[in-house]
């Protein structure tokens, strides 16, 4: 389905720039450390962290996306390690300081619960997740995201998720997003990060 997407798309699917969660909380990038970007499409994430000194792996299953990735680290003279996989085919014993997971709600509840499980796998002790989705309140906007109301994040989802986790951000907002032709328009969006214990 991704490969499909992305392959009809002319340009940049959700655009070159990265997710605001990203962009507007430069306090989380550690220069020199080890990130991974899961499910990264096209690169915008996993090239801004690359820009800033991390040392930057990525997947996602579509080659389109993997292929666009590359070219977008290029572009940026930055080094991205860029690879096509599908979530259960990656090796989640690769250990990170970071783990960035932007707009993974594709997922139902039994595989968000994989995700989390795998994600957390990857990361070292005192490692960060950082989550960026929709929460409920995004059905029927047509501003992006999938249509299933069990998909979506709420706070209280999360830091059940996570108990025991420093959270140390939060954030429940809406927003005006323009990511490419895919993210356009007013959205409910959440910011989740958190250092593993």
């Amino acid at each position: 389905m991704w490969e499909e997407r992305y392959s009809a798309s002319d340009g940049y699917l959700f655009g070159t720039e990265p997710a605001a969660v990203l962009a507007e909380n430069p306090w989380m990038i550690r220069e020199g450390k080890a990130a991974l970007c899961v499910a990264d499409g096209e690169g915008r994430n996993s090239v801004h962290l690359a820009r800033h000194g991390m040392q930057v792996t990525a997947f996602d299953p579509s080659p389109t996306a993997i292929a666009r990735a590359g070219e977008l680290a290029a572009d940026a003279e930055v080094s991205v390690d860029a690879r096509v996989s599908d979530w259960d085919a990656w090796d989640w014993s690769a250990q990170y300081d970071m783990v960035v997971a932007i707009f993974i709600q594709f997922a139902d509840p039994a595989f968000r619960a994989r995700q989390f499980s795998n994600m957390q796998s990857a990361l070292r002790s005192g490692g960060r997740l950082v989550l960026h989705g929709y929460r409920p309140e995004q059905i029927g906007r047509g501003t992006g995201g999938p249509p299933h109301v069990e998909n979506m994040y709420t706070e209280a989802l999360l830091r059940d998720a996570f108990a025991g986790w420093k959270i140390e951000r939060c954030a429940v907002y809406e927003r005006d997003q323009r990511s490419g032709s895919a993210h356009v328009g007013q959205a409910a969006l959440i910011d989740f990060i958190a250092r593993k214990p």
